[in-house]
């Protein structure tokens, strides 16, 4: 079977679309892979009870009981082994991860992005490109290098920039975007194991 494991720092809403991707669209049967665990750097992350009400495992690494990233992410990587993942897919979380932590998952480490990488990588998609005057703005699904935001462009969305616009609108029409495009390019590195 081949695991994914997802990491969250919040709500989970990637996470639970790409639950009810598996769910509906039959993953284990079809392409042999579930979702093991979902693992949380924020204990109170609302994400963690929509796992636990479909029996999933769950865990919290909290990043504030160690004392930097290293420590950090030596946990959290023993925290994610023990699931033997396929795939570690970060479903928004909020960390940035050391070059160690990269290299052990590397192949197996995706994100999705809220902007057309290569454009605004890092925080604010939203509101840079509306302070650029974009026409467009959207998502990409992309592998986890040691680069911020730089890795292989697996799959992207985009939406347009509509008069009137604010960051929060915006926002709220990529993320919808974001619930399509990542469970799709997630069962596609799955049928590619």
């Amino acid at each position: 079977m081949n695991n994914l494991v997802i990491l969250i720092s919040g709500t989970g809403s990637n996470m639970a679309a790409i639950v009810r991707a598996a769910e509906r669209e039959r993953w284990a049967e079809r392409l042999g892979a579930r979702v093991a665990a979902v693992i949380s750097n924020r204990p109170g992350a609302k994400g963690l009870d929509f796992a636990r009400e479909r029996g999933m495992a769950t865990a919290v690494v909290d990043h504030k009981a160690f004392d930097g990233r290293e420590a950090f992410d030596a946990a959290l990587m023993r925290a994610i082994d023990v699931h033997q993942p396929a795939l570690v897919v970060l479903a928004g979380f909020m960390r940035i991860l050391t070059p160690g932590f990269v290299a052990h998952y590397a192949g197996r480490l995706v994100n999705i992005h809220p902007s057309l990488l290569p454009a605004f990588p890092g925080l604010h998609t939203h509101q840079r490109a509306l302070d650029e005057g974009c026409k467009l703005a959207g998502a990409t699904v992309h592998r986890v290098t040691a680069e911020l935001d730089h890795g292989e462009i697996l799959a992207q969305a985009a939406v347009p920039v509509l008069p009137g616009d604010t960051a929060d609108t915006l926002a709220a029409r990529v993320l919808t975007q974001e619930h399509l495009i990542y469970p799709q390019a997630v069962a596609y590195l799955l049928s590619k194991k």
